[in-house]
């Protein structure tokens, strides 16, 4: 490409989006669990909820077998079924609206704010009909959505709260972890998350009673683990059991967390520093200072599309965000009603976010995009 009457090149060493990492230390633990002859849901389960739970400040950490099963239970432990109306951002992942779905409610999509990316409180309000039970605001890339105001709101209409904090484990906001602020959080150890099992999820509770409905659900309606012979199951549920063979690589995996987590934010104040003063490019930021951590550092500009491909001619990968769930067969709506949305995210782009980055590598990609904007 040539960009401002000359051509090019910042080629060098492959620069990935996103790499899931091991630490070294997996193996050992899987062994472990090996080892005791029990691969199932067991102690080492308990030991990572126990250990997420404290590092978030929960009262409860509940594992499950994936962040979707996670918002699924959650909604359902609340209470949330047929006949109800969940309240969603448009601009998310599709398990967010799946998840309600899959709970038997209906998912109604509401706008975002288009500077954070997450759902606007205004936008959320004008949802709510007799029908409406509960929010799930979104904390896009590790950005907060604006819990303070999406709280009042769903405490003076008497809704429930769930937070998808997917994207946000150990971000915080207004002095509280993210997943931690609404009645139930929920948390994914994806591959592409700052921790991974593989699969895996996680829902966050304070409440005793939610809790223990959790406990249920995720079990064949069995209040404590079983045996599998002559167990009560006083209540219906379902098999989203954990496995110690994934608590073993969580355990693991968090020997890095706070490395990583600095990592995060250490790119991000390079591509901060670097793009936040170009004309016609958009950082919606973190709050770093007050306790956000980038997952990913998500910027917007116009010709998207255009610097995705220059980008990747320089071995430097990123990733387009999702299109707007008004726009996915499932839940299609007119543009009409998605102002923020259907602009925001067609001008949306992850840049190379990956912990394995070097400073060096965020230099390289910041001096691609301002070659490509003409800023350099």
């Amino acid at each position: 490409m040539t960009t401002g009457g000359r051509a090019e090149t910042f080629r060098g060493p492959e620069v990935p989006w996103w790499v899931p990492q091991m630490t070294g230390n997996e193996l050992e633990g899987i062994r472990g669990a090996l080892t005791r002859n029990f691969i199932n849901e067991g102690e080492m389960t308990s030991q990572f909820e126990r250990e997420i739970a404290r590092l978030v400040g929960a009262r409860h950490a509940v594992a499950v077998t994936s962040g979707t099963a996670a918002l699924f239970l959650a909604l359902a432990g609340a209470g949330v079924g047929p006949g109800d109306e969940v309240i969603v951002p448009d601009a998310t992942f599709i398990a967010t609206a799946n998840a309600v779905r899959l709970a038997g409610a209906t998912p109604v999509l509401a706008d975002i704010d288009p500077a954070r990316l997450t759902l606007a409180p205004g936008a959320f309000e004008a949802a709510i009909t007799p029908r409406t039970r509960a929010v799930m605001p979104v904390h896009v890339s590790g950005r907060a959505a604006d819990m303070t105001a999406i709280a009042e709101i769903a405490r003076s209409r008497r809704l429930v709260v769930v937070e998808d904090a997917a994207e946000a484990f150990m971000s915080a906001s207004c002095g509280k972890f993210l997943g931690t602020i609404g009645r139930a959080g929920c948390l994914s150890f994806s591959p592409h998350k700052v921790i991974t099992t593989g699969q895996g999820g996680m829902v966050l509770t304070d409440d005793d009673a939610l809790h223990a409905r959790l406990r249920e659900l995720k079990d064949q309606g069995r209040p404590v683990r079983g045996t599998g012979g002559d167990d009560l199951h006083p209540s219906l549920g379902y098999n989203f059991k954990f496995t110690d063979l994934q608590a073993a690589v969580g355990l693991a995996q968090l020997s890095a967390l706070e490395a990583r987590l600095a990592r995060q934010r250490q790119l991000y104040r390079i591509y901060a520093r670097r793009l936040t003063v170009v004309g016609g490019l958009e950082l919606p930021g973190f709050d770093l200072a007050g306790g956000e951590c980038p997952l990913w550092t998500d910027v917007l500009l116009d010709r998207r599309d255009a610097l995705d491909g220059f980008l990747a001619e320089q071995g430097m990968h990123c990733r387009r965000f999702w299109l707007p769930l008004h726009t996915q067969a499932p839940y299609r709506r007119p543009d009409v009603g998605f102002p923020g949305a259907a602009r925001a995210l067609r001008r949306a782009l992850w840049l190379p976010s990956a912990f394995t980055l070097t400073d060096g590598d965020a230099e390289r990609v910041a001096s691609a995009v301002l070659a490509f904007t003409g800023a350099a």
